[in-house]
């Protein structure tokens, strides 16, 4: 297989609560689960069941803030700026740290349907108000304290003891500029050329990489990232998510429509591919990347 010698880590991505704006920091500890306070969040319904982009595009306009005790900070238009301590376990009802709740999340399988048992810890009931006052629906807002005991990696991709965060099934994403390009490309030769270029945050990467050929990801099966060596899990298939302006929530076609007519695979549209860290380490953008297998 090429090396891609000149490839490097282009940006990291953390995306503190699941669906809602992310950061791109300099750096990032890579742990089992992820990066370090990637997706510890979630919002969650009155069933129990996880609210994402794909029911409430206008999570894509809260930013979310990780802050270094593990809390977060979310702000956005229409929503004054809130501080979320992370719960303690065992707190006073009423307060951040009330009793774990078992979160039915229908997650892993975005085309399909696996219901997980997930204990989570849920933030103050003020938080839990304006949240739903913003969006028009109830919701609450929970914590996942430590996913070393909590998620299993997809066992028909993951092997024992991997676990992940509140991300959809993997670890991490990886995606590259190449590609993207690419898909641009074919987005302006399409029916809807007026909808790119498209950036890359529609797609919520956590690692973009520069540098490569396109779509030279469909061919790996490890890779390093500076010290951070990672198994390509399987590629990403592409959800509703990516049709939604990410500083809008407006929705449109693609980049969808071309997905299917140029990236469809084993029925899903592909873009980007998962990762599930083999060690842990820190990467840093401009870290050079090696395509080991």
């Amino acid at each position: 297989m090429p090396k891609s010698p000149d490839a490097v880590l282009h940006a990291l991505w953390v995306h503190p609560v699941k669906s809602m704006a992310g950061h791109t920091p300099g750096s990032a500890a890579v742990e089992p689960w992820g990066l370090a306070g990637d997706r510890r969040w979630t919002l969650i319904d009155g069933t129990g069941k996880v609210v994402t982009q794909r029911q409430q595009p206008r999570l894509a306009l809260i930013g979310a803030e990780l802050r270094p005790d593990g809390g977060v900070r979310l702000s956005g238009p229409g929503l004054e700026p809130l501080t979320v301590a992370v719960p303690r376990a065992g707190g006073v009802a009423g307060t951040a740290g009330g009793e774990d709740t078992a979160v039915s999340t229908t997650v892993a399988d975005i085309f399909g349907t696996k219901v997980e048992s997930v204990p989570a810890a849920p933030g103050t009931p003020d938080v839990h108000r304006r949240l739903s006052r913003y969006l028009g629906v109830e919701v609450r807002l929970v914590h996942l304290d430590d996913p070393a005991r909590r998620r299993p990696v997809d066992p028909l991709y993951g092997r024992p003891g991997e676990t992940v965060s509140f991300a959809d099934g993997f670890p991490l994403l990886v995606t590259t500029l190449a590609s993207l390009d690419a898909l641009n490309s074919l987005i302006r030769q399409g029916d809807h050329p007026a909808e790119g270029p498209l950036p890359m945050d529609r797609f919520r990467p956590n690692l973009v990489v520069a540098g490569t050929e396109p779509w030279a990801e469909d061919g790996w099966r490890r890779v390093a990232v500076g010290e951070v060596t990672f198994r390509v899990a399987k590629p990403c298939g592409r959800c509703v998510i990516t049709t939604t302006d990410q500083r809008t929530a407006e929705r449109g076609r693609e980049p969808l429509r071309t997905l299917g007519r140029h990236r469809r695979f084993d029925g899903k549209l592909v873009f980007g591919q998962n990762l599930v860290p083999e060690r842990t380490g820190v990467v840093r953008a401009g870290d050079p990347v090696s395509v080991l297998e």
